[in-house]
């Protein structure tokens, strides 16, 4: 089997064959340490920082799931505090990031638990972005959000048909 130190070397461009640092060049970094660990040469490699970037991916999906769950609540005030400017991209917006967060959970059903504290990080930041985009005053807006799970993820809102 090749050596991981020679096949991250070419694709690094042959440079020097010292092992990558994690905190230099993440990219020929991974490499390396799949490759040892495909290799089985565990003992070889960077446990610390493949647990942080193992941790990392999770955080990533929960991180999907809090943007969709934001833009979804973003346009739920928008639609309920300015119902005179409503528009089409807002239902489409809406219907969009509704898939996305159904999608980020099929695909990772351990953040279902998550869920509640998703939705309330999410409001706290769709709140304040609902007030920069109405040009309403913050306070207008609940504290708490005022949606539950079945209304974020179910709620009819229609832009009518022509």
């Amino acid at each position: 089997m090749d050596d991981p130190s020679d096949r991250a070397g070419q694709r690094r461009g042959n440079e020097a064959r010292e092992p990558a640092r994690y905190d230099r060049d993440l990219y020929s970094w991974a490499v390396e340490q799949a490759a040892l660990l495909r290799a089985g040469r565990i003992a070889e490699a960077d446990a610390l920082n493949i647990a942080e970037e193992i941790d990392d991916v999770g955080n990533e999906q929960y991180d999907k799931l809090e943007s969709a769950l934001r833009l979804i609540l973003l346009h739920l005030l928008k639609w309920d505090y300015q119902p005179e400017q409503r528009s089409r991209s807002w239902t489409l917006s809406i219907a969009v990031h509704r898939k996305h967060a159904s999608k980020v959970l099929r695909k990772n059903p351990g953040l279902k638990p998550l869920a509640d504290e998703a939705v309330t990080e999410a409001f706290d930041t769709a709140r304040l972005e609902a007030a920069d985009e109405t040009g309403l005053e913050v306070e207008v807006f609940p504290m708490q959000c005022p949606y539950s799970w079945q209304e974020i993820m179910e709620r009819p809102v229609e832009w009518p048909k022509k």
